[in-house]
């Protein structure tokens, strides 16, 4: 009789795994089958090239060199889940641009963030800044005024700035839809590790 207790909890412990693998694997199902994040994924445009995409990583690094010798920089990541959007993407995109022109170590920084709109996607700028060299800035050096600060014609101004050097439309629904794909990439394959953990425990 003493060896009842012990059968009896490798008993429920392996309908447990049971359950979790089941639930699991629906979980895995699903997640593929809904194909939320569609669009096209041939590739960032505007000149960008992919320079860091670590699987591993939640951001994303592009560089273009445009024909007046000036270097363009974007990294970005997903924002935090607010629940109050609508739309296919549940997150925003922050994304951070850099241009530097040619034979100069100062850049010029803009913080921006990226969102959903309707079938398209626009960026705003939450901060622009000079900065006097590529490496870490002082921190008391001056970074200049909140943006939305600023008058409204250099605002616009700013804006165009930007377009100008390839941070338009197809840019920013690539880094959308690709921050968004490769994060539910990411979750699928933890999924997948804890399914093999399960039944390599069973």
């Amino acid at each position: 009789m003493p060896r009842v207790g012990p059968i009896l909890s490798k008993g429920l412990k392996a309908i447990e795994d049971l359950n979790l693998l089941k639930i699991l694997h629906s979980e895995i199902n699903h997640e593929l089958s809904s194909n939320r994040f569609q669009g096209n994924q041939s590739g960032p445009l505007e000149g960008f090239e992919v320079e860091y995409d670590a699987p591993q990583s939640q951001d994303v690094v592009l560089r273009k060199k445009c024909e007046s010798g000036e270097e363009v920089a974007v990294s970005a990541l997903l924002g935090p889940e607010t629940f109050a959007r609508e739309g296919v993407y549940p997150r925003e995109v922050l994304m951070k641009v850099c241009v530097r022109k040619p034979g100069l170590s100062s850049i010029l920084q803009f913080d921006c963030t990226v969102v959903e709109k309707q079938v398209s996607s626009e960026f705003y700028i939450q901060n622009a800044y000079y900065l006097q060299s590529s490496s870490c800035p002082r921190p008391t050096a001056y970074r200049g005024p909140i943006f939305c600060t600023l008058d409204p014609q250099l605002q616009e101004s700013l804006d165009e700035y930007l377009l100008a050097r390839g941070i338009g439309e197809k840019l920013t629904n690539f880094l959308l839809l690709h921050l968004h794909k490769k994060e539910l990439d990411q979750y699928v394959n933890w999924l997948r590790t804890l399914v093999s953990l399960v039944e390599k425990d069973g």
